[in-house]
């Protein structure tokens, strides 16, 4: 069978990588890709980058038609909730995404909050404002801390944890009136701060049944020790410790079956990845937000560990035939490490000449997933913010962290930056 994948981070390079290992496969597409899925072997020959923008759903849509694509899994959420799911369903195409309906749930932060006190989904309260002086009038009344968040899509970089009221009234002015994050910014959100642990928890389903996956952590801000400025995503492992066997049966029945049930009472169908980024403290997990598409970087030490067939899960929820499915995990642990251009999440330099990948591929259960890379004059260069995520995988957790270090360690570009702390809370027993 015929793939296009919609995305070109690592993310996506994850699901190629993952999708070529099925024996129903021997045609991928990337669009538009990135420098190293072109280098991933399908039956059918290297994986194809199509010079196509994940927006452009109609040009993937004439795409996929010319190619006779028989399955599109969709990766970001911007062309989810432009409705991509939709249109090429129209066309009599199989599509892996939400609906545009459905991707609502992370597309607007109010719907997603509203829904969750609607249907009592354990989460922090919130206010919802689209003037900024009432919500500073708010802030003024509520003190700190607290978080405010951009309403829309803003990359993972909309949240804003803020300690004091200052903060907190600069974060309502950056987002609403400096808009920062664009259009995202016509509401905010304003919810209680939550203390404890953050996991993510990401698990497939086709509107009836919820098919989770292993439980992973995520590290959002730029700098050691969760300081700094959040980013779309550091580094990830994969188990989460703090997930334990009740917690994930917790999450399942107050979060994750219950989110789904509450999408089909409002009329939109959700089928496709649920992700759940979660706070979980001695009262159990609550929500802090919802994705509709697979986490990035979670999906590589997730796709790593995972040893069935992707493609067979992802055409049982296209084709609402979950139910009895399983997954089958790999017991050891897995580690990834985003290195990214100094500057990331503000401005950096693009084009810089990247060496030592093939080295750090070289190493046993190690893979350097690409993320913002091109390939320019036959060398592999820099092209975006979150360059690599460099993913190991160990007999346990320590082993893991060490592997994926030992591959970063032969990885060079002219001021390349990662985190020197992925996986520590695991170590500590925290995470």
């Amino acid at each position: 069978m015929r793939v296009l994948v919609v995305g070109g981070g690592g993310r996506e390079h994850a699901l190629v990588w993952k999708i070529a290992q099925s024996k129903k496969v021997d045609r991928i597409y990337c669009a538009p890709g990135n420098a190293g899925i072109q280098d991933v072997q399908t039956s059918g020959g290297r994986a194809e980058n199509l010079l196509i923008k994940a927006e452009d759903v109609n040009g993937l849509l004439n795409a996929a038609l010319e190619r006779k694509v028989d399955l599109t899994v969709v990766g970001p959420e911007a062309p989810l909730t432009m409705g991509i799911t939709d249109l090429f369903t129209e066309n009599g195409l199989k599509v892996f995404g939400t609906s545009q309906s459905a991707s609502e749930l992370e597309g607007h932060k109010a719907f997603a909050k509203t829904l969750m006190k609607r249907y009592s989904i354990p989460t922090a309260s919130f206010e919802i404002f689209s003037s900024a002086s009432e919500a500073q009038a708010y802030l003024r009344e509520v003190g700190a801390p607290v978080v405010v968040k951009a309403d829309g899509l803003a990359a993972g970089k909309g949240v804003i944890l803020c300690e004091n009221l200052q903060e907190a009234e600069d974060a309502v002015k950056r987002i609403m009136e400096e808009r920062a994050f664009g259009d995202a910014g016509e509401r905010v959100v304003i919810e209680e701060l939550l203390r404890g642990e953050e996991a993510s928890f990401i698990a497939f389903t086709d509107g009836e049944t919820v098919l989770p996956m292993a439980s992973s952590q995520d590290h959002k801000a730029i700098l050691d020790h969760d300081k700094g400025p959040n980013t779309g995503g550091m580094g990830a492992y994969s188990p989460a410790p703090v997930v334990t066997g009740e917690i994930s049966d917790r999450i399942m029945n107050e979060v994750m079956i219950p989110t789904v049930q509450a999408m089909g009472k409002e009329g939109r169908q959700y089928r496709g990845v649920l992700y759940a980024g979660l706070m979980i403290d001695d009262r159990g997990p609550r929500v802090l937000e919802f994705n509709c598409r697979f986490g990035d970087p979670e999906t590589q030490p997730l796709l790593f560990r995972m040893k069935s067939d992707l493609v067979e899960i992802l055409e049982a929820v296209v084709n609402g035939a979950l139910a009895g499915k399983t997954i089958e995990w790999d017991p050891r642990p897995a580690v990834c490490v985003v290195m990214a251009s100094k500057g990331y999440p503000g401005k950096y330099e693009k084009g810089v000449e990247i060496t030592g990948i093939q080295d750090a591929n070289a190493l046993d259960d190690t893979y350097v997933f690409h993320a913002g890379t091109e390939i320019k004059d036959g060398r592999t260069v820099t092209a975006g913010g979150r360059v690599l995520g460099v993913t190991a995988s160990g007999s346990d957790i320590r082993e893991a962290v060490n592997a994926a270090y030992r591959a970063v360690e032969k990885i060079n570009w002219n001021d390349a930056y990662y985190r020197r702390d992925i996986g520590q809370k695991a170590l500590s027993g925290k995470g």
